[in-house]
């Protein structure tokens, strides 16, 4: 299968259409003024990854990102961990994604977070960023690598444009010693699409590649339970369930997409780590 194959697979499992209208939609049923969004009020459809917030603000806090660091955000989906690390932290954050709807719509709602001045996004391939060498202080990545079958020339890319002495940030779905993931899960409709490395590969590469690695976290059981958490969270609400949750992002199959992932973490099929690499000054 070729690059350009993959990327359009990519880009026709998560864009749907429509995303923007949704979301304006859901927030509105949901009581909150589009016009003046707060970061709370997008919080269930944010950060669509395992411990979702949570994850993002640890991540932040290994990787000691700093008002005056620039951030290029790689697979930032529709900008919630950009959002955060701009709103929170005061840093300039450049968001990346395949997906030109995900970039659309994290566009509109840092527009109406007024936040625009602190984020932008383009569309674009993680293989080939379209940015200068030494460009950023922080390359920041939360369960994006699943879906990049070339982990070299990926984490080549971002090796490339990090300044010297800047840090990658790393949170992915790793492949776990527990057999085959059970499909579909939010990542991939099946196993062609999905592109899970080990723990021990991951290291590989990034060294490989020239990073030294600065923390290494395994967070499987942090995350498994938070999915045990939203899982009874989901079942206590039932027919009362918010406006907003992913299922704006994913559509109706969202249930079973995140039972799936869920079954799979907690029979240790996936695992999550959290990573900080430098790149040598």
């Amino acid at each position: 299968m070729t690059n350009e194959t993959q990327s359009r697979n990519i880009q026709n499992h998560y864009a749907r259409g429509g995303l923007a209208e949704r979301i304006l939609a859901a927030l509105r049923a949901a009581g909150a003024d589009v016009d003046a969004l707060r970061q709370d009020d997008l919080a269930p459809i944010d950060e669509f990854h395992i411990l979702g917030r949570e994850a993002t603000a640890e991540l932040a806090a290994m990787a000691a990102i700093a008002a005056d660091d620039s951030v290029l955000d790689v697979g930032c989906g529709i900008g919630g961990p950009s959002r955060f690390l701009a709103d929170s932290i005061g840093c300039q954050v450049t968001g990346l994604d395949l997906t030109s709807e995900f970039c659309q719509v994290a566009e509109m709602l840092a527009a109406r977070t007024g936040l625009a001045d602190k984020v932008a996004y383009r569309q674009g391939d993680a293989l080939d960023l379209p940015f200068d060498d030494g460009a950023y202080d922080v390359m920041w990545t939360q369960h994006t690598a699943m879906n990049i079958p070339d982990k070299p020339r990926l984490y080549g890319e971002m090796f490339r444009v990090l300044k010297p002495g800047g840090r990658l940030a790393i949170y992915d779905v790793l492949a776990g010693p527990g057999g085959s993931v059970h499909y579909p899960v939010p990542w991939a409709p099946e196993e062609s699409m999905s592109y899970l490395q080990t723990p021990d590969e991951l290291r590989v590469y990034l060294t490989r590649t020239g990073f030294e690695i600065a923390a290494w976290r395994d967070v499987s059981a942090q995350g498994i339970a938070w999915v045990k958490r939203v899982r009874a969270a989901a079942q206590s609400q039932g027919a009362d369930a918010p406006p907003t949750t992913l299922a704006l992002i994913f559509g109706d199959d969202w249930r079973a997409l995140a039972a799936n992932m869920a079954r799979s973490l907690i029979e240790g099929r996936i695992v999550t780590y959290q990573a900080i690499a430098k790149k040598p000054a």
